[in-house]
């Protein structure tokens, strides 16, 4: 009797340990893509407003990608709707080249290596928008960063406003 409460106990503890594990395995990969999202974020707030762009050929990449398409920032502020930019209206790729150092930047859609030996995919959304709050027409960036393996979850997502002020 004292050998299976024995094995009660241990049992016990190596599913807690288990589930320790797995808590800190999933915290690692919400922390990095945080990271990822921050980093790619920074490359945006260092460019002037003019040149926050996406190329078209990569534009045309991303969209034809049906877990890209599926994200809510596309389908509610990006999506073309009959061929017509949709209000707030999608900024379409329209570059052949990108303009910044950082092909990144002008990508709507890549895959990188995290710290921590991962694969992560970062999704980027830009589109227009005009506040009523503001007179003028902003760009908005929406980072997403999902796991390479399950595109179906976001791991981290970011959004960040800009406007004219941040230089042409």
């Amino acid at each position: 009797m004292a050998m299976v409460m024995l094995n009660v106990g241990i049992l016990a503890i190596v599913a807690a340990f288990n589930s320790g594990a797995l808590a800190l395995s999933r915290a690692s990969k919400a922390s990095t893509a945080a990271t990822i999202a921050d980093t790619q974020m920074e490359l945006f707030r260092g460019l002037k407003y003019s040149v926050i762009q996406q190329t078209t050929g990569e534009w045309n990449a991303a969209v034809a990608d049906s877990s890209w398409t599926a994200d809510s920032t596309y389908t509610s502020s990006t999506k073309m709707n009959g061929g017509n930019p949709a209000v707030p209206r999608a900024l379409v790729g329209t570059a052949t080249n990108c303009p910044n150092s950082n092909a990144n930047s002008c990508d709507p859609s890549f895959l990188t290596t995290g710290p921590d030996g991962r694969s992560y995919r970062v999704d980027t959304y830009l589109y227009y928008d005009q506040p009523s709050t503001f007179g003028g027409q902003v760009k908005v960036v929406t980072v997403v960063v999902r796991a390479a393996n399950d595109l179906s979850h976001s791991l981290a997502r970011e959004t960040s406003t800009f406007d004219v002020a941040t230089g042409t």
